[in-house]
Order: C-alpha cells, then sequence, then structure tokens
C-alpha cells in the first residue's frame, strides 16, 4: 500500500453472471485497507496509540511493553505481549558507530499456513501456497538525525538576515496575528561549516503594528558570542503584541544600518533591508490556527510524516570492553489523543488543582464557550515612573498625593503596587546601577536609600482606567519630590475574588540561597512561598556567561570559577523576587563537600 502516492481509490463492481477470481478478492482487500488507513493517516497521524514502553531489563536488554501504535502510512501496528531484546539481537546494531541510538518500530507483513494448492497457474512447482497474511511488527536501531521538517505551510513567513559560508540567520513570525494578541517569533542561527567562529547579533527592528513590554513599535534582538556546531540551530525568541484594530498590510522593517552582524569580531553586511509582512486581522486565533492547519494540501499532510517507522526511545549508551551498555533510557513517543480515553483524562485531570486545571466534566455538563479574544486570559501588565512634587517645606506625616495616572489597560479590575525609584552612583561594577524598593521602605534605612521615606497607597478608578498615588511622609527630608515606580496588573475576567495580596506581604525564598558546585554541574532551585500561593516562577542569570538555567530552575555551572547570581521572580508579578547564588570552583575541598551535603 503506498498512501504517498495519491492515486484514486478503485473498489470492486460486482454483477450478475461476473467471474471472480484471486486478483478480484486481492483488490477488494486492498481497496479496505488502503482507505481505512488513507483515514488513520490523515485524522491521526504518525504516533503511539497506547503501551510500548521502553526500559532496562539489565545492561544490555531493553523490554518493550504490549501496545499499539500508527505509522505515517496509516498501517496499524500491535504488539500483543511485552518483548525482551538484546541490544545485539536488534536489527541495525551492527552501525551504530555513536553514543546514541533510536529504538524503533515498523509495520511488517509475512505469509504463514501453506496450503495444497489445487490450481498451480503458471508455476508448476507450486504445489503449496501461503493461506494467510500475518500482520506483524520489526524492532529496529538507527542513528539519531535531524528531524525532518515541518509540512511547508503559510502560517509562518520567514525572511533572511544575513547568509556567508559559516553562518546563515533569518527572522521567523507568524504570517497572521490576531487583533490585540501577544504573538511570539524568533531569530534563529544556524551553523553551516565546520570552521569553529564566534557569531554575534545585533538587531532593531520597527514594528508599526506591535508594541513590546515596555510600549514601544520596537523590536530589539541582541545575542554575543554564538558558538555551535555545524548543523545546529539556535534560536532567540521575542514577544509582541499586536495592535486592537486590523492591519491587513503590516511589516516588521529593519534598514540594513541596524542589522549588525559580527563573525570573529568583524563586522559583516546583512542581507540588505528587512522588510518581513506579519498582518493584524480580526479573526479569533482559534479560527486563525484552524484555518492555518486546514489550508496544508494532502501530498504535504501524507507526506509530513515517517511513512516507515514510529520512533520508541532514544538509549543513551556506552561502549564497554566488548559491547555497548544501556546507560539511559530517554521516551522520544508521540502520543495520538485516543477519543475514548477522554473519561480517564478528565479523571487524571481532575487531580491537578492548580488555576489553570480542568474540573472533571459531567454528561450533563455544558461545552465551555470559546473564550472572547478581547477578554485576558492572562494578567496584562504595564509600569511607569511617577513624580509627587513635596513642596518648600515638607513635614513628617504630611500627606502628598500624585495626579491622575492613566495606566493604558482599560477599564476593569486593575491592581497597582508602587516602589521608590533611585540610583546608587557606585554599583557592583563601579557604574551607576538602578535601584527600585517596594513595600516597606524603612527595612532598608541601613542602606541609606537615596529616597524620601514615605507610607504609600493608591486608589483605582476602575471604571476610569486610571489611579491617584497619595504618599505620607515618615521622616523630615530634605528631597523635593517622590520618585515611585509603579506597576499595574489586569486580572482575569474581572473576579474580585483573584484580586492578589499587596506584593509588601509577598515574598519567595530559595531553599538553599547559597550553593557550593563544580564545574559543569547542575543543581535544582526550589523556593518557599510566603503569604501567596505557589505560583509559575521565571529564573535568569544577572550575567552573561555565567552558566545555564532553565524555565523550571535547573542551573548548570559554567566552565570556570566564580561566584554567579540567579534571579528568581513570579511570572505573574515580577515584583515578588529573590536572588540565589552558585559558587563555582576548580576543585571542592572536603568542608566544600560537607557544606553541599
Amino acid at each position: 500500500m503506498e498512501n504517498k502516492q495519491l492515486l484514486p481509490f478503485e473498489r470492486n463492481r460486482f454483477y450478475v453472471g461476473k467471474l471472480l477470481t484471486s486478483s478480484d478478492f486481492l483488490s477488494e482487500q486492498m481497496y479496505l485497507n488502503n482507505k481505512r488507513r488513507f483515514l488513520n493517516a490523515l485524522m491521526f497521524g504518525a504516533g503511539v496509540v497506547c503501551g510500548l514502553g521502553v526500559y532496562n531489563l539489565d545492561d544490555v536488554s531493553v523490554i518493550v511493553e504490549s501496545g499499539a501504535a500508527i505509522d505515517g502510512s496509516g498501517r496499524e501496528i500491535v504488539l500483543e505481549s511485552a518483548v525482551i531484546r538484546k541490544l545485539s539481537s536488534i536489527s541495525g546494531f551492527e552501525s551504530i558507530t555513536g553514543e546514541r541510538a533510536l529504538l524503533m518500530l515498523r509495520y511488517r507483513e509475512e505469509s504463514i499456513h501453506p496450503a495444497y494448492s489445487v490450481v498451480r497457474g503458471e508455476r508448476a512447482d507450486a504445489e503449496y501456497e501461503m493461506n494467510r497474511v500475518r500482520e506483524g511488527w520489526e524492532l529496529f536501531l538507527s542513528e539519531p538525525g535531524a528531524a525532518a521538517p515541518p509540512a511547508d505551510t503559510e502560517f509562518l513567513t520567514r525572511s533572511e538576515l544575513y547568509a556567508d559560508g559559516d553562518y546563515a540567520v533569518e527572522i521567523v513570525a507568524p504570517g497572521n496575528v490576531s487583533c490585540g494578541e501577544r504573538v511570539r517569533g524568533y531569530i534563529a542561527a544556524r551553523k553551516l561549516s565546520e570552521t569553529p567562529k564566534l557569531l554575534s547579533i545585533d538587531c532593531t527592528i520597527h514594528a508599526p503594528a506591535f508594541t513590546n513590554d515596555k510600549g514601544e513599535h520596537l523590536l530589539a534582538v541582541k545575542a554575543e558570542d554564538i558558538a555551535i556546531e555545524r548543523g545546529e540551530e539556535e534560536r532567540f525568541g521575542f514577544v509582541l503584541e499586536a495592535q486592537s484594530h486590523p492591519a491587513p498590510e503590516s511589516f516588521l522593517l529593519g534598514k540594513s544600518s541596524l542589522l549588525r552582524f559580527t563573525v570573529d569580531g568583524e563586522p559583516k553586511p546583512p542581507s540588505g533591508d528587512l522588510m518581513l509582512k506579519v498582518n493584524v486581522v480580526d479573526m479569533p486565533v482559534h479560527e486563525l490556527l484552524e484555518q492555518a492547519v486546514g489550508r496544508v494540501n494532502l501530498e504535504a499532510t501524507l507526506g509530513a510524516a515517517d511513512a516507515d517507522a514510529v520512533c520508541l526511545a532514544e538509549l543513551l549508551l556506552q561502549r564497554s570492553k566488548n559491547d555497548y551498555i544501556v546507560d539511559r533510557i530517554e521516551e522520544r513517543k508521540n502520543y495520538i489523543r485516543r477519543m475514548g480515553t477522554e473519561k480517564l483524562r478528565r479523571e487524571y485531570a481532575s487531580y491537578f488543582t492548580g488555576r489553570h486545571a480542568a474540573a472533571p466534566l459531567t454528561a450533563e455538563d455544558p461545552p465551555a464557550p470559546i473564550p472572547d479574544r478581547n477578554s485576558p486570559r492572562e494578567p496584562y501588565y504595564a509600569t511607569g515612573v511617577c513624580e509627587i512634587p513635596l513642596g518648600s517645606s515638607p513635614r513628617k506625616g504630611e500627606v502628598f498625593f500624585s495626579d491622575e495616572i492613566m495606566h493604558g489597560l482599560g477599564s476593569g479590575n486593575i491592581h497597582v503596587d508602587v516602589g521608590f525609584d533611585y540610583i546608587v552612583e557606585a554599583g557592583r561594577e563601579g557604574k551607576p546601577e538602578k535601584m527600585s524598593i517596594y513595600g516597606d521602605a524603612e527595612l532598608f534605612a541601613g542602606e541609606n536609600p537615596q529616597i524620601a521615606f514615605a507610607r504609600t497607597a493608591v486608589k483605582v478608578y476602575a471604571e476610569r482606567g486610571s489611579f491617584v498615588i497619595a504618599a505620607s511622609l515618615t521622616r523630615q527630608t530634605n528631597f523635593a519630590v517622590i520618585v515611585l515606580r509603579w506597576v499595574a496588573a489586569k486580572l482575569p475576567f474581572g473576579d474580585d475574588k483573584l484580586l492578589p495580596r499587596r506584593t509588601a506581604d509577598m515574598s519567595v525564598a530559595a531553599l538553599t540561597p547559597t550553593i557550593v558546585m563544580g564545574m559543569r554541574e547542575t543543581h535544582f532551585f526550589a523556593v518557599t512561598f510566603k503569604n501567596m500561593e505557589p505560583c509559575t516562577l521565571t529564573y535568569e542569570l544577572t550575567e552573561k556567561n555565567s552558566g545555564q538555567i532553565t524555565t523550571d530552575g535547573v542551573y548548570t555551572s559554567p566552565s570556570r570559577e566564580g561566584v554567579y547570581e540567579i534571579r528568581i521572580s513570579c511570572a505573574d508579578t515580577p515584583a515578588v523576587s529573590t536572588y540565589a547564588y552558585a559558587v563555582v570552583k576548580k576543585e571542592l575541598t572536603k568542608e566544600n563537600e560537607d557544606e553541599r551535603a
């Protein structure tokens, strides 16, 4: 069966007196099989339907659980019971040369049950014919390769920024964005040569129909000393927010003078001016996605999947003296969603009680309405600086008020918090450093911050989309103004129960604020929450070349000694944050080992 070669389906037409031969019956079977497999591939795609877990049995053997899968041609692959295989007995083992191998499963047929042939046809020696075809399977190993490119669709639009014999750089973003939606794109750098060279990117792009998190119509992406191997790609993401009204002919624009690239410190010219068309359309996101997926033609839809096999796992191997041993197994399955498991899925979902978890449904529950794209599904944020004049002779206890401030988030349930902005002339690197204090500034009085100490309060006008700040001096001051940083958050659906407590009462703290570790080691920074519910956290390194940290807080130290700082903050309330420190040493003493333990 060749589902990838699209031919019209033909079925038998029976009529009275028709002479039926073996070819007619074969044609009948082929029609039913091919039609079913065609629908399997089109409706479900390739992947694991159930089971097929892969586990270590010992150092040289794996066990594959029973299960079912569908390959890229829509053929069903069924393991009726668990199987145990030594690596050396799996097809393709001899061709493995590296330390990684993919365990693959593919469809295989075999003819079985010989039966006496009454009519031998042209083959006089064909005394017996096989009476059945068994639909089976085969396991094999293959070297990991580059991921297959996705189906070519009109959803993403891209433009080349720079290319030479060593690197190719392009910008990628959705071609259509719904009004008022936040959209993610990226600039990708791909290494083309074997020669080790460092690439630096410094691009400033104008986005007339979009704004960044500062409300500017600009997109700035900067990355220094990118070092990747041939064939590898590194992406640098960005997020923009579309304007609230349609712009069917909008572009991301970049003058060549603002697109700067250097290779090993040598400036390189870009490919030219950038003009990437990204339309802002008056269409809900779910309709936009359905349209983008539905536009993919039949050849591209069926050609996107690998027709030959289904990947089960990646085996991480170690070469022993005479053989390979299995060090670790990592799952690499693509699961196919089954409608028959919805009840079980809802039952499992009931164990998740976070705000994004879905409560279990009953048969009487109505389908969930499609949310209005203009209703915020996550808090929207705005920030700014406010100066409150204190007059010629301010007194302790005197109350001062700001002008009415428009926060720009519209009407509705808005939470506003304020802090004190000031500048430290000699920061950690001897340079001026900007600081902000949220909450009770008296707690930092020992550091002598250059601020007018005061208690603050905010009155929010929900319908007018504005607020007023009040400040009462707690000390005599010589300052002429109070400089305040305000942060406003729009809460979803106007539910007053979701109004957060003042950030002054909320805090997070690292369980281990300081960790001593060796080079290229990893550590997970867990935190505790005070006066707040556990929330999604963001982790970031405050200095460049200070290691790597994942989105879930796993830090990998760099290959050099030093003290490195990690900022941990709440994604919903960035003002609630803390810091942790990694002390990286080349050689750990016994005292350091005890400290880590």
